[in-house]
């Protein structure tokens, strides 16, 4: 077997590895608030955002294409390899640090940032970074999502509070936490499109720079298969520091304000997948939504110190991820050539 098969199965293996970690990194953005109001036992709901995940695995073609194409344009080599490899493992390493933490950091914007810093470390010899692409449909995005998910959750949740202004309190919980089924369902398959098609696209990359295949947009059947399997693999085996960040640190949140949430951002996880073909972060998109339902209640509902601690880790992610790719390239770079 040739060195560049190597080069691209370690690629491939480290892409599978930020595949789970960002399944067991995201799983809280589908199911902590069906958790947290008890619309779902945590291994019903761990169950179902798994299969929500390899569904939406297999609908993301379009996001993986901006992936794997688009934000960084490098030499087909066994060194350009390297670049992706470092980039990959700086991303698992953000995962594991935020998780550990408990803060629910975006794994997208951790494997943005580690592969444009891991290309900029290499240098110019082996590729480029397409700057127009990554202001354009991942740094505008990282703002847009979140103040789009703030102001729409709070609106819909006015909008809630409203209509059923005159209903049983009582009855109404009970309706909400079935609804909260469908909605976390769409979250989980949102996630899945999302996330998902993230990874597939680093293979692609990988198989298209090794000289596996000749078009840096066509995703083979196994790709989708291996990912969402990995995807949904990562998402069963829980999240649970993250669920508990999310489901009860930011707000105590009911039925009602759970489904309004859910709702709001799997309706913006589907928008970016399809309309703009952006590879949004989930986690920024249900965390904003959560912020905007609980200011609902009062302002000082929400727990702005937590959720402070939350946009730190947000604005961090993207400048961390590449520096740890960075130090990792220096690793990486012997061995790859």
């Amino acid at each position: 077997m040739s060195p560049e098969f190597f080069a691209v199965l370690a690629v491939i293996i480290a892409a599978m590895a930020f595949d789970y970690t960002n399944g067991f990194h995201d799983a809280a953005n589908a199911i902590a608030t069906s958790i947290s109001t008890r619309a779902l036992t945590p291994r019903v709901a761990l169950a179902m955002a798994a299969v929500g995940n390899f569904i939406g695995a297999h609908l993301g073609g379009e996001v993986a294409k901006t992936v794997g194409d688009g934000l960084v344009d490098l030499k087909l080599g066994i060194p350009s390899l390297g670049v992706v490899f470092a980039g990959v493992l700086g991303a698992v390493t953000w995962n594991l640090i935020t998780w550990w933490f408990g803060l629910p950091s975006s794994s997208s914007h951790a494997l943005f940032g580690g592969l444009v810093g891991a290309t900029l470390m290499a240098g110019p010899s082996l590729g480029d970074v397409q700057w127009h692409t990554i202001i354009e449909k991942v740094l505008i995005p990282m703002v847009a999502s979140p103040v789009v998910g703030l102001l729409l959750g709070f609106l819909v949740m006015v909008a809630i509070m409203w209509i059923f202004r005159r209903g049983n309190p009582g009855k109404l919980n009970r309706g909400f936490r079935v609804a909260q089924t469908l909605s976390a369902a769409a979250m989980s398959v949102g996630h899945g499109i999302q996330d998902a098609a993230k990874t597939m696209g680093i293979v692609v990359l990988a198989l298209y720079t090794g000289g596996f295949q000749s078009s840096p947009t066509h995703i083979p059947w196994w790709v989708y298969i291996t990912t969402a399997t990995m995807l949904a693999a990562g998402t069963y085996s829980g999240g649970w520091r993250i669920i508990r960040t999310l489901g009860r640190k930011i707000i105590d949140l009911g039925p009602a304000e759970g489904f309004a949430a859910e709702t709001v951002a799997s309706s913006v996880l589907f928008f970016n997948a399809y309309v703009l073909h952006a590879p949004i972060s989930t986690t920024h998109t249900i965390t904003s939504a959560i912020m905007g339902v609980g200011a609902t209640k009062r302002l000082n509902a929400v727990r702005w110190n937590v959720a402070g601690n939350i946009v730190i880790a947000w604005v961090t992610t993207f400048p961390a991820a590449g520096l740890i790719a960075c130090l990792l390239y220096f690793a990486c770079r012997p061995i790859f050539g």
